[in-house]
């Protein structure tokens, strides 16, 4: 894993959570964007070399409502980048943590991402995150 790629942050009203974090951490987002698949809507900041993304249910299916339903608001998810999703998919199987989905899902971001268990990660949703080629 190369570095600490985001931290996602589940809210229930992004526009109120974006003039939050752009007064917490004194930039504005850079991107919004919607990934229907999963029922989310997006905001990102960039922090240094990592990113704060803000998670907002576009419906009650989606898992970021359910989490907000039974946690509240808070932090989702720890993202880790990585050069190579796949081998990066075998060597965690292996190493015994819980793939949710072995095969990478396009996300938010221009990225495939995967995640694992929080079961298997000390409660921690933890993401991989790759870029996709353009």
């Amino acid at each position: 894993m190369e570095k600490i790629e985001h931290i996602g942050i589940a809210v229930q009203d992004l526009e109120q959570s974006n003039a939050l974090f752009a007064s917490l951490l004194g930039t504005k987002h850079y991107k919004t964007e919607t990934v229907a698949a999963e029922g989310v809507r997006t905001s990102f900041f960039q922090v240094g070399e990592s990113k704060i993304e803000l998670l907002e249910a576009t419906n009650s299916a989606s898992p970021i409502a359910k989490f907000l339903a039974k946690k509240g608001e808070g932090v989702h998810h720890i993202a880790f980048a990585v050069t190579d999703i796949y081998a990066e998919i075998t060597r965690l199987q292996k190493a015994g943590f819980t793939v949710l989905n072995e095969t990478p899902k396009v996300g938010a971001d221009n990225k495939l991402v995967v995640f694992l268990h929080p079961k298997s990660t000390n409660g921690v949703l933890i993401e991989l995150c790759q870029e996709k080629e353009k």
